[in-house]
């Protein structure tokens, strides 16, 4: 006697393959050069990323209150050119997780479900990524420069 289950395990990919579906979603299902898909992982990365970052200002905030030389040192590190790959990589990472935030809200509030909409708020995100994270350096170079 076969399992009722199994019809809802059999599904197409936006290609129109047939698959046989996980019981719960993995990488096999995501077409990753869709536009959403791409952006919901992203999402999940620059939440990662930004976790790391924090452990970041957690020990330049820890060598500051410990004195001159560990502040002297994590100042050294983060003006190295790893640090600051590292700063400009999390400068992306902020930008990029508060937009899609900002974007998952706006679907919470129940816009912006149609795919035109979804598409095009995609190519926002990435171009307000790129955009907003050289605005940042541009203004730091000025500023703190």
């Amino acid at each position: 006697m076969s399992d009722p289950r199994e019809a809802g395990m059999i599904g197409r990919r936006t290609d129109g393959k047939i698959v046989r579906r996980p019981l719960s979603p993995h990488l096999q299902v995501y077409d990753m050069m869709q536009m959403t898909s791409a952006t919901s992982i992203m999402h999940r990365i620059t939440g990662c990323a930004w976790a790391g970052g924090t452990l970041l200002l957690i020990w330049w905030l820890m060598a500051a209150a410990t004195g001159e030389v560990a502040f002297a040192r994590v100042q050294w590190f983060m003006s190295s050119w790893l640090g600051l790959l590292i700063l400009f990589g999390l400068t992306a990472t902020a930008w990029y997780h508060t937009l899609a935030g900002i974007r998952h809200l706006a679907w919470d509030a129940g816009y912006g479900f149609d795919i035109p909409s979804v598409y095009r708020t995609g190519r926002m995100l990435v171009i307000g990524t790129v955009a907003l994270t050289v605005l940042t350096w541009i203004f730091a170079v000025i500023f703190w420069g």
